[in-house]
């Protein structure tokens, strides 16, 4: 059975699963559904299906909602190229996980990613296998064998797999599907984008050795590129879903996503303070971090960074701990922005893609975790259920869930009254709301973490 074969034949299997069926061995890519993801989740699948004998139905599963998928319009390349349709794919939205992990039929295994999100936290246990290519972050099981290796890309633990295994598996659409996303990851094999290891350059020669027919490498890679890079058309939610990742620490909802243009062509887009304010409100973000990338013609990466928020603490807070990062150190170097809600930067070590500053922004948020805990959630404070991007600025009250281009037209706006809370104790509010600055709030929460936990330190976060 071939690749097309297997995809027709597991979807039209999925259709008819029910609580009869033997269960569900579903292989799945991370939430940002790049190349990588989605062909390590499909050939791996595929792999599974010739090798394994457990009686499931193995289904390759696109960590994203069908309506998102046009976005990612390197993966609709490649697909269309190695003679694909995309109509033989399932996403997210087309199966519930979540109940036929209820029901004890399903088995979960992880490409390109080692740990699920917080929103798929109740999975984890269903997870029998993990292949990955960035930091480990998952706890080792005796149950869960794990295979995590700092390659360039996570399509070239699965090819090493497949050669090892089952070499049969790997025909020339196979092959195809492979060697592009290997090509794509590691930037055309070049040493000076920072991306490709030997392992990478091992198995792309492994491949082009076997199948002399694949496409010439250079240009594959450059039709992939420019693929990639083409954001003609889209709006800046579609820019900023297109290659996102999320994650969450106590009251903060953040969202990375990677921006294919430089920063000052993204920051002159028309109306984008208020696109970014609606963006966070309907995803409910409160911090927002855009890494931008383009490449000179020698396929050397320049990448710059912006942090959104509308809350200025949050905003400060996480762009402190960028600024701050010494594992590694981004090399910062701050450009005007035309809004005192963006905090612009050029990124002088062009080598930390997001798959190295994710780890950072993870450590920023275990340590929120921690200076918040006397407080208890900063939900608390009040109804935040669709307020944009909630926070306190100096000397002002909680934002309305208006998104607007100048903060002074809010002045006027109507804000429920805020309960009180462990951050004003003992201060009555008759009189209105006391004007409470960030750094104040910065203070107290020093204070009480520190009374309340001595051992923890603020160095210890950052």
């Amino acid at each position: 059975m071939k690749m097309e074969s297997f995809l027709r034949s597991s979807r039209d299997a999925l259709k008819n699963f029910n609580r009869d069926s033997p269960g569900l061995h579903v292989v799945m890519g991370n939430e940002a559904c790049d190349l990588d993801s989605m062909v390590s989740a499909l050939t791996f699948a595929y792999f599974l299906s010739k090798t394994l004998e457990t009686g499931k139905v193995t289904v390759p599963v696109l960590n994203i909602p069908r309506a998102e998928f046009p976005l990612r319009t390197d993966n609709a390349f490649l697909l269309k190229e190695s003679g694909l349709s995309q109509e033989l794919l399932v996403f997210r939205d087309d199966v519930d996980l979540h109940g036929a992990h209820q029901a004890k039929q399903l088995s979960l295994t992880l490409v390109d990613h080692n740990v699920l999100p917080s929103g798929d936290a109740s999975l984890e246990d269903a997870v029998v296998e993990v292949i990955d290519h960035h930091l480990l972050e998952r706890k080792p099981s005796p149950t869960c064998p794990i295979t995590v290796e700092m390659v360039g890309s996570c399509a070239t633990l699965v090819v090493e797999r497949i050669a090892q295994k089952a070499p049969d598996v790997l025909d020339q659409q196979v092959a195809q599907l492979l060697y592009g996303t290997i090509v794509l990851d590691c930037v055309n094999m070049a040493p000076e984008a920072g991306k490709v290891t030997p392992k990478d350059s091992q198995y792309a020669v492994l491949l082009e050795s076997r199948f002399p027919n694949l496409p010439q490498r250079g240009a594959l890679f450059q039709s992939l590129q420019n693929a990639k890079f083409d954001v003609s058309g889209l709006t800046t939610e579609q820019m900023l879903l297109k290659d996102m990742k999320a994650a969450t620490g106590a009251d903060l909802n953040l969202a990375v996503s990677v921006v294919y243009m430089t920063l000052e062509a993204f920051l002159q887009r028309r109306g984008l303070q208020q696109e970014l304010c609606e963006f966070c409100h309907k995803h409910k973000y409160n911090l927002l971090v855009a890494m931008t990338i383009s490449f000179s013609q020698n396929n050397e990466p320049f990448r710059q960074l912006a942090v959104y928020s509308s809350s200025t603490l949050y905003r400060e807070e996480m762009s402190q701990a960028l600024e701050k990062a010494q594992t590694p150190s981004l090399a910062l170097s701050p450009m005007s922005s035309p809004y005192p809600d963006v905090k612009a930067y050029v990124q002088g070590n062009t080598l930390a893609s997001r798959k190295k500053v994710l780890p950072i922004i993870k450590d920023f948020l275990k340590y929120w975790e921690k200076r918040t805990a006397p407080c208890g959630n900063l939900d608390e404070l009040g109804d935040l259920e669709g307020v944009c991007c909630p926070g306190m600025e100096e000397g002002s009250q909680y934002h309305s869930h208006q998104c607007t281009e100048d903060p002074g037209l809010e002045e006027d706006s109507n804000v429920p009254p805020t309960p009180m809370n462990s951050l004003v104790e003992g201060c009555p509010l008759d009189d209105g709301l006391p004007k409470i600055s960030e750094e104040a709030i910065v203070e107290k929460f020093s204070k009480m973490a520190s009374q309340d936990a001595p051992e923890d330190s603020a160095a210890e976060g950052l």
